[in-house]
Order: structure tokens, then sequence, then C-alpha cells
């Protein structure tokens, strides 16, 4: 089969398409031909440098949208031809950039007849992401209010739209050209970072979405009234000063890595069929133009998500 490899580490220039052996399905297991795989900002950092994938060559990608081809012994939630969507285990069950994958059934949830290969390919990391930081972890309820960093971004956008459905007040940070768009999603206040310092505007929120790292999560804990909670997306070196000023402060300060959920695709699914949440697609290219797919997103200028077909 046709996949996107690379046999070092580097820049975009190191993908490129490859032929390797089509994987079969263990027990609970399903073999999908991928119809669309979401392009994320943590692929062009593992492309990079590696991380927790160790040494190429390796294949990138989570995020998959594609049609059920063979089921594995006990696989009995689907069957040959259904259509499916759903983020591989993160980080270390990546490959989605490839005509096929394997995963565990449950991986997967039925995707929305409402929504094409390319909608859905494009939500299942960044609104898991966005659903577990706000649901599970920050346990978000009527009436609070939510800053959110990077709104227009992948996560950000789903997080503003998530948000929403339970009733909260959302403060987005974006570049002013993107404030429209967000408004759009029902963002309540919006904060151009460029112009406007977020740490001295905002007060009394509840829960901070910190897709950043670096610097913006201490930032960020003065925004927070006391019992409030910061989850932080990107795991950052000065994790441990950050929970002792939390701390200090009387606020709560998270790690989270986004993890597969059955049930938390199932109600995404549900949210997408209903017009509840919407991903919004900047560029779709075919899997071999990935190179350019990496470089458009490195470039910061592209708004929600980025796909490559098959």
């Amino acid at each position: 089969m046709r996949a996107i490899s690379q046999d070092r580490l580097g820049g975009p220039e190191v993908l490129r398409e490859v032929e390797v052996d089509r994987p079969e399905p263990g027990p609970t297991e399903v073999l999908v031909r991928v119809r669309a795989a979401g392009v994320n900002p943590t692929d062009w950092k593992y492309r990079e440098y590696g991380g927790a994938l160790g040494d190429p060559p390796f294949v990138l990608g989570w995020d998959v949208s594609g049609v059920v081809e063979e089921v594995g012994a006990g696989a009995a939630l689907y069957k040959p031809g259904d259509e499916v969507f759903g983020m591989l285990r993160y980080p270390f069950s990546n490959g989605a950039y490839a005509e096929y994958v394997v995963a565990p059934t449950r991986t997967f949830a039925r995707k929305p007849a409402e929504l094409d290969h390319v909608r859905a390919g494009a939500l299942p990391l960044a609104a898991l992401t966005a659903w577990q930081a706000l649901i599970d972890t920050a346990r978000l309820t009527k009436g609070q209010r939510v800053l959110i960093h990077a709104a227009a971004g992948g996560v950000g956008h789903l997080a503003v739209q998530i948000a929403k459905t339970r009733g909260a007040h959302v403060i987005g940070t974006a570049s002013a050209a993107k404030h429209d768009f967000l408004r759009g999603l029902g963002a309540d206040e919006l904060i151009d970072y460029r112009t406007t310092d977020f740490a001295e505007a905002v007060r009394d929120v509840d829960v901070v979405v910190d897709s950043m790292g670096g610097k913006y999560g201490m930032r960020s804990l003065r925004t927070l009234r006391p019992g409030g909670v910061i989850v932080s997306l990107v795991l950052s070196d000065v994790h441990s000063e950050l929970v002792a000023e939390a701390g200090r402060l009387g606020v709560r300060s998270e790690d989270m890595l986004v993890e597969p959920d059955y049930a938390a695709m199932t109600a995404i699914a549900g949210l997408a069929a209903r017009g509840e949440l919407k991903v919004h697609v900047d560029t779709v290219l075919p899997l071999a133009q990935a190179s350019k797919a990496h470089e458009l997103g490195e470039s910061n200028r592209t708004t929600g998500k980025i796909v490559l077909t098959n």
C-alpha cells in the first residue's frame, strides 16, 4: 500500500511516498481504508524531532476517516463497508498517512452521514482534545467563564463550540483577522494577542485551555478565580513551577494528553450530526502532497484544519 514515510528527521522535505505492506487486523481490530487523514501541529513536531516515536522510519498521522475493509476475530461492532472515524492511540499508534490502518474497534465511531470524509477526518484528535480538556478534566458547567488560547486553531475553534454547547461564556485569544470567524462560532469576547496582554485584560475565569505552553501557563494563572483550573495541552519543562504557583494561588493545574475514547467520539459525532460542532477545513490536499501540508501548517497562516485525502 502507499504511505508517507521519512527516513530521517527534519523539515517537510523529508516526507516521501513509499510502498509498505498492508497491515492485517488481529482480534478485536478492524482494517480501515483511509479516505481522509487530518494534519495536526503534533505531526510536524514528531517529523522534526522524533520524540516518543524514536528514530525513523515511521508513518505520521493520527486522524482517520474511512471505510471498514476487514474485521478481526471478535470485532463485532462494525462490518465491512461501515464508514467510521477516530483517532489512533496517541502517540504510539501513528500511521494515518497511508492507504490503510489497523486499530482496535473502539478507536472508531460511526461517521455521521451529515459529514463527508474530509470533515470527519479533520475532527478526531482536535475534537477529542477539546472535549477531554473541557468536559473530563476541567468538568465545565453551565455559566462558567472559559479562556481559550489560540482559539482559531484546530483545537481552539472546536473548544469554543464545545464550551458553548455547555452554556459557558467563552473568551478567546486570536489575531484580529480571525475575530469575525470566532464570533460566528459563538465566542463571547475576543482578545487580539498582538496588541493586548490577555493577563491584564481577563479576570475571574473558571477554566483556561492552554495549547501554547511556555510562559502562557504562568501568565494565565493570573486570570483564574480561586478554585479555577488551567488545562495545559503542551507538556512543559516548567510544569513543577506551574503546579507550585497554582497551589499558592488556590487554583488547579492539569497537564493532559489526548486519548482514544469511543464514548467521547460518539458524543462528538452527535454534535456534528446536529450541526452544533462544525470543523473548519482550511486546505485539502492529496496524500502525496503531505510535505506541502506541513509547510502550510507550519506557516501559522491557516485557520482550522488541513486534511490529506486518498
